[in-house]
């Protein structure tokens, strides 16, 4: 127990430490988690033996979480949706990727049963790594995510066939392995008859014929989807009357270990059978409450596997032989990089969504360690490969979060360099030159135009003004900086301009040149702070509108009505407020200077806490006028 708890307590030391460095650094949480565990287990040795195998059994834990939290995302019906790239985009990658290395083992000298058990397990990429990871860069709604996603849910799937198909390619026993078999028989006969329940069942349903065990799997998943639509809405009901936070919590992880458990038992991923459980709740009112109470578990089991990962890795295997572990590696990566390549351009990926998924799925994964174990206890590779294939699949994920960092890098070029498309030749003009149709445009525009007035619609935004033409509004493409669409829009003779940009520097170039080309143009510019409001008044906007401002003031109202004041009195509070504001911006704005930084300019900070408390004085002072008002009309 003191050697387990010391080794938790080295990798959560680790975890803190390394992974707020990483992150700081740009290079992401997942490489902080594999450095630290390089750190405190091949270099320093900290941690290491039975105690690490058993905390990294347990951290494995964390990605059937994570899968059962996606499982919550997805709708049977999305799920459904997915399925042309479940079968079709899943299954030729793992089919392909598998026959390449298998030939690759051949070239090699290897026997066709070795090539393709290597095949089937360096064929599987990382769940835990990848998802994490999109999770973190906000990918996994991009086109290469979702299709990133559909290959791991194939692959996890997949994992089932294949440990029943690895007894299968078992090489022959040599007479010392058949002894060695013999007394390990013998060692564990003796306690056969105490086995665990779970290991009792386990056997029973191995014992089995083939179509009795199927009935007993169908027979688990059905149990799983009953549960799931007809028992989760009166236990959470039951579990509610003990009125106690922590039971919701409890009542998560029992859902999640249960369900694990029982796919364990009949001989299927606990992490497929997470993942349709949670698809099964995703229409559930208790969706959210699950993810609350067991997104911290899923952050920190996951970070413990991807630290003992880091920690497990056998460096003396890379001194023997280093040349042919980096070069399977390398190779490795390349050949499942290309094949993804292939299959993302067949599958109608383009771009960065090309790139992101031939990048995130060209590694092993953790699966490739259990099929790797398994297949050494099936006697299926020759002695000494697996060390050799474990370092590899470890190396290949140590790798992946540098593939996403190149991923950053490539999207960055191509977002510099890609061709921008040439501005729409603008052939009206109109009254009122409306520059960026946002959410914030877009109101003023439907407003102007609604109310018989002529706009011209000016954005950089390809797809925004596509989507305005779907609803039969004509908007321009192009820069609304520009000086000759500007012209072209008509700057001479418009009444307003609306500043409506999303970019606050070119929101300030344009007010500044439209004043400069027109004195007298009323323009009215949208702001994203006070900061903001200063530089666009200084530009010199006549109109400035904070992009929040009026919907946080009518919120307040609402608050204020809802904790004693009456309607009335709550309308007049937001009124002083909205004036008082107004004059407080006139007033900062002439002390705010642009060269010195806004904490650092005592004037402005000490007329503003005057401003503050003139402001708390005031309306205080209102509501009791208020209040005393009815009381003075009752005595008259």
């Amino acid at each position: 127990m003191e050697g387990v708890l010391f080794q938790a307590t080295i990798l959560l030391v680790a975890m803190v430490v390394a992974v707020p460095l990483a992150a700081q650094l740009g290079f992401g949480s997942v490489l902080g988690y594999l450095a630290a565990g390089i750190a405190i287990g091949p270099i320093l040795g900290l941690v290491a033996g039975q105690e690490t195998a058993e905390l990294q059994h347990m951290a494995e834990f964390g990605v059937v979480l994570m899968l059962f939290l996606i499982g919550l995302e997805l709708e049977p019906r999305a799920l459904w949706d997915m399925r042309h790239r479940l079968l079709g985009l899943g299954g030729l990658q793992i089919g392909l990727t598998t026959a390449a290395i298998m030939l690759g083992g051949l070239w090699l000298g290897q026997v066709w049963t070795v090539a393709l058990a290597v095949g089937l397990a360096l064929a599987l990429s990382s769940t835990a790594i990848v998802l994490q990871t999109l999770n973190e860069k906000g990918l996994m709604q991009t086109g290469g995510g979702r299709s990133a996603f559909s290959v791991l849910l194939t692959q996890d799937i997949a994992v089932i066939p294949i440990l029943a198909l690895l007894p299968l390619l078992a090489l022959p026993r040599t007479m010392d392995m058949v002894f060695a078999a013999a007394r390990e028989r013998a060692e564990n006969a003796h306690t056969a008859t105490e086995a665990a329940p779970h290991e009792a069942a386990q056997n029973f349903i191995a014992s089995l014929p083939g179509w009795a065990a199927t009935l007993v799997t169908v027979a688990a998943v059905a149990a799983i989807i009953l549960a799931g639509v007809y028992l989760t809405r009166p236990v959470f009901r039951f579990i509610h009357t003990a009125r106690l936070r922590e039971m919701y919590t409890a009542l998560a992880l029992l859902i999640v270990v249960g369900i694990s458990f029982l796919m364990m038992l009949v001989g299927l991923s606990p992490a497929l059978g997470a993942f349709l459980a949670g698809v099964v709740l995703a229409n559930s009112e208790f969706r959210h409450e699950l993810e609350s109470d067991l997104a911290p578990f899923k952050g920190l089991l996951l970070g413990l596997f991807f630290i003992t990962v880091g920690a497990g890795m056998d460096f003396s295997v890379l001194q023997g032989a280093p040349f042919l572990v980096l070069g399977l590696a390398g190779g490795l990566i390349l050949t499942k990089g290309a094949i993804l390549y292939v299959l993302g351009r067949a599958f109608a990926l383009r771009g960065r969504d090309l790139w992101l998924f031939t990048l995130s799925l060209a590694q092993a994964g953790e699966f490739g360690f259990v099929l790797v174990a398994f297949s050494n206890q099936q006697n299926v590779l020759p002695r000494g490969m697996g060390e050799i294939l474990l370092l590899v699949i470890a190396l290949t994920m140590l790798i992946t979060p540098l593939l996403f960092l190149l991923f950053d890098r490539m999207s960055w070029h191509m977002a510099t360099t890609a061709a921008t498309p040439e501005a729409d030749e603008i052939d009206r003009t109109g009254q009122v030159i409306i520059a960026g149709i946002g959410r914030f445009g877009q109101v003023v525009n439907r407003l102007v135009r609604s109310s018989g007035f002529d706009t011209v619609v000016l954005d950089n935004d390809l797809m925004a003004i596509q989507r305005m033409r779907r609803f039969g509004v004509k908007g321009f493409f192009g820069d609304p900086t520009r000086p000759d669409l500007l012209h072209a829009a008509g700057i001479g003779e418009a009444r307003v301009l609306v500043a409506a940009l999303d970019d606050p520097d070119a929101c300030v170039r344009l007010v500044s040149f439209a004043r400069r080309e027109r004195p007298d143009l009323h323009i009215v510019a949208r702001a994203r702070d006070r900061t903001h409001v200063f530089r666009l008044y200084k530009a010199g906007a006549n109109d400035i509108v904070r992009e929040v401002f009026d919907g946080s003031l009518r919120a307040g109202r609402y608050v204020l009505e809802n904790v004693g004041l009456t309607e009335f009195e709550a309308a007049e509070a937001e009124k002083l407020f909205y004036q008082h504001d107004r004059q407080s911006v006139r007033e900062l704005a002439a002390l705010w200077d642009p060269d010195v930084p806004t904490l650092e300019n005592a004037a402005y900070i000490a007329r503003a806490r005057e401003l503050e408390a003139d402001l708390q004085t005031m309306l205080l002072t209102q509501l009791e006028e208020s209040s005393a008002a009815p009381q003075e009309r009752g005595e008259d």
